[in-house]
């Protein structure tokens, strides 16, 4: 055979593998419903017996209330959209318990059609994606503005009997991914923050990264541009900047180390404030509300004693107030160095600006403001 023919044949055959892959790529057949229906069953959104749907079972009467129905309840989203022929963009009232977020909770037409999200500073986005019902509820309860609110024309490191824990919820992606485009976040006033994470093209939404309907993160997605990434575990050892955040000259460690560092330092920081300006040592406790407990033997580990309602911590100042906002906030968002790693590091280490003008920082000098 001549090398012409053989030419020939090979760049054919190159052509129709070109052709198949890109017909791959181009061409995915939709997903079976029973596919998808077992994907929702598995995710947060279905768990009958998840506190999210069920925290207000024993109520009486049990109703979910008004301000927390939008996102604890199916009939509670439909009354916010006006998909219940309701006015659109409020809830009219408390919901039935006992619904999960089923798939007429986003497949609606209002749901469809809606572009437009509101966040609790007021400010507002336009999201042509669909990801636009993933914002509607991942973004927290509070903001900026509720802070300064609350501390505002106090004496900074002045105990006021009427200031108290600033919760913004829980689950604040969206928030986080958005930045200073919806400032949920404590932002200092004269600071710059990062707006919203675009990433990479492609992958800048919630449903670009998350599966709309198991809400997990496939890291076959990650691991052509991250290739240490094999599995879901490997997410977290993601790095793709050159800047040493936390000044602890290993640019081999991830993103998340980075960020955990400086979150772990803003805790000691809170610690040494409270305890040497407040003169009431605090403890924070991730899995029991309010979180932030006084530490009454002092001996900085929140004891089994010490972590319930009543010991909750009452001696605030306004600085521990915006600090402990944004310590709480960075710990409420696990993904954080997926979703906004530049604007969850500026928040921190203004934090710990915040604190350094009364307390010694360990290590501050060395960190990085990106």
């Amino acid at each position: 055979m001549k090398w012409s023919t053989v030419l020939t044949v090979g760049l054919v055959l190159m052509g129709l593998t070109g052709l198949i892959i890109w017909g791959y790529q181009f061409f995915v057949a939709p997903e079976s419903v029973e596919s998808i229906t077992e994907k929702w069953t598995q995710s947060g959104h279905a768990d009958a017996r998840s506190q999210s749907f069920t925290h207000w079972d024993e109520d009486e009467p049990p109703l979910v209330p008004q301000n927390c129905a939008k996102c604890h309840s199916l009939y509670g989203y439909l009354d916010f959209l006006g998909a219940d022929g309701t006015t659109a963009r409020q809830v009219d009232g408390p919901a039935p318990v006992g619904s999960v977020l089923y798939c007429s909770t986003c497949h609606n037409i209002p749901a469809h059609e809606g572009t437009a999200v509101e966040f609790p500073s007021g400010l507002q986005v336009q999201e042509p994606s669909a990801s636009v019902s993933c914002m509607h509820c991942h973004q927290g309860r509070t903001a900026t503005m509720t802070v300064d609110n609350a501390i505002a024309e106090r004496g900074l490191d002045t105990v006021a009997e009427d200031l108290g824990f600033i919760n913004v919820h829980y689950a604040v992606a969206a928030a986080t991914l958005l930045g200073d485009d919806v400032q949920v976040g404590y932002q200092y006033d004269g600071k710059s923050y990062a707006g919203r994470y675009e990433h990479v093209e492609d992958y800048s939404t919630c449903i670009h990264c998350h599966d709309a309907h198991s809400t997990q993160v496939d890291p076959n997605l990650c691991s052509p541009c991250h290739y240490n990434v094999v599995d879901a575990t490997d997410l977290r050892h993601i790095r793709s900047s050159e800047v040493d955040y936390d000044g602890d000259g290993d640019l081999s460690a991830p993103i998340a180390g980075e960020i955990a560092a400086l979150h772990n330092a803003l805790y000691a920081a809170l610690q040494d404030y409270a305890a040497t300006v407040i003169g009431t040592p605090i403890v924070h406790d991730e899995s029991t509300f309010p979180y932030y407990f006084a530490d009454t033997n002092a001996n900085g580990i929140a004891d089994e004693g010490e972590v319930n309602f009543g010991n909750r911590y009452a001696t605030w100042t306004p600085r521990l107030v915006r600090t402990v906002y944004n310590h709480n906030y960075v710990h409420k968002d696990r993904g954080a160095f997926a979703h906004n790693p530049r604007y969850v590091l500026q928040l921190l280490y203004d934090s710990l600006q915040d604190l350094g003008e009364k307390v010694s920082v360990a290590d501050f000098d060395r960190f990085v403001r990106p």
